[in-house]
């Protein structure tokens, strides 16, 4: 599937949208301004990438194409890894990814679409929390620690009666039923940042390091993509699934144990982990790749932080101008807010926001 907002009835109602709205003081971002670099005047922009930030993609390329009639914006939601197998190879200008470069995938000349001596750059664009979705019989709410999260999925507790289950929801009714664990079957990076939670916050449990696919020996259901594994568990029956919490709709939110409390997937419980966590050593100047705190005592552990992959320097200037635009847009204060109304995803902080766009503007 392809984003776009050009071509189809939606784009009238985006745009209408926008018009009306605009009308009300400070209610609507205005990607016209706000954003990092010069606007492109026309062109068209192709990304591809992960499938958790498929509303924020949606709301930022209806904003901004809106603003900017002249450019084209398409944005295939095929995966973490599908959008950083495209980067780079120079099938697109830009790539939408869970998880940054690892470092021996990143090196100058590597990259099709940048110059010889340019290297990729990983901006975070996108924080939001990964929710542990349930569908259980007679269960409205469960709260699970990262042992009992970690042996679920890891095929040690596979009944929902299961002593570890109840010690932390003595007064729920759980059935002695199996557990359906779902996973995602495709290259992942909210796979990769939830094995990164479970690695770090239960490791006697979890032995596994964090990867991008899931581990097969765990067994479970598997399912490709964001929507599949939202979907397995809504159709199934004592069914449990990770993923990004915009698109968990009704389902079941699990609460998560950190410290002595217990944390529900919000967006304000998520944003601290941003600014708790380190920029990966031996990386650029302006590269910004985190390494995530999962064990901070006061925010939600998973979480999962996309980025904008991008050159640092492109072959085409016109593709740097595009690019500087659009992911302008996306990390400024406005687009932020887009992203939250439309993903409930939790705005960069004003210093990590900072940050972004003095790497957004040293693209050339």
């Amino acid at each position: 599937m392809k984003i776009s907002s050009f071509g189809a009835p939606v784009a009238l109602f985006a745009a209408a949208a926008l018009t009306l709205s605009a009308c009300a003081a400070n209610e609507t971002a205005n990607p016209g301004t706000g954003t990092s670099g010069s606007a492109a005047a026309g062109g068209t922009l192709a990304g591809k990438g992960a499938s958790s930030m498929s509303a924020a993609q949606q709301k930022w390329i209806a904003d901004y194409q809106s603003a900017h009639p002249g450019v084209t914006i398409n944005y295939s939601p095929d995966g973490s890894g599908a959008g950083r197998e495209a980067f780079t190879s120079g099938a697109v200008q830009y790539a939408g990814s869970d998880r940054p470069f690892k470092d021996e995938e990143m090196g100058a000349g590597k990259f099709a679409k940048c110059t010889a001596e340019s290297n990729a750059l990983n901006l975070p664009v996108y924080v939001s929390p990964i929710a542990v979705i349930f569908n259980v019989e007679g269960v409205d709410s469960l709260k699970l620690n990262a042992d009992t999260v970690a042996g679920i999925f890891a095929g040690a507790i596979t009944k929902w009666n299961d002593p570890k289950i109840v010690a932390t929801n003595p007064d729920a009714k759980l059935p002695d039923a199996n557990i359906t664990a779902v996973h995602r079957s495709d290259d992942s990076g909210t796979t990769n940042n939830f094995t990164d939670y479970l690695a770090q916050a239960a490791p006697t449990v979890w032995t596994q390091p964090a990867a991008d696919t899931f581990p097969a020996a765990f067994g479970g259901e598997a399912a490709k993509g964001t929507s599949a594994v939202v979907d397995a568990v809504t159709t199934g029956t004592n069914t449990i699934g990770y993923a990004d919490a915009s698109a968990a709709g009704k389902l079941g939110h699990a609460e998560l144990k950190v410290g002595d409390a217990w944390l529900k997937p919000t967006a304000e419980a998520s944003a601290k982990i941003v600014d708790e966590s380190t920029v990966l050593p031996g990386r650029g100047e302006h590269d910004l790749a985190l390494k995530l705190n999962r064990l901070s005592k006061d925010a939600y552990p998973a979480v999962l932080v996309s980025y904008a992959l991008v050159c640092q320097t492109y072959k085409d200037a016109k593709d740097a101008e595009l690019v500087k635009g659009f992911i302008g847009y996306a990390a400024s204060t406005e687009g932020q807010k887009a992203a939250q109304t439309a993903a409930g995803s939790a705005p960069l902080s004003e210093a990590m926001a900072a940050k972004v766009k003095a790497s957004i503007d040293s693209i050339k």
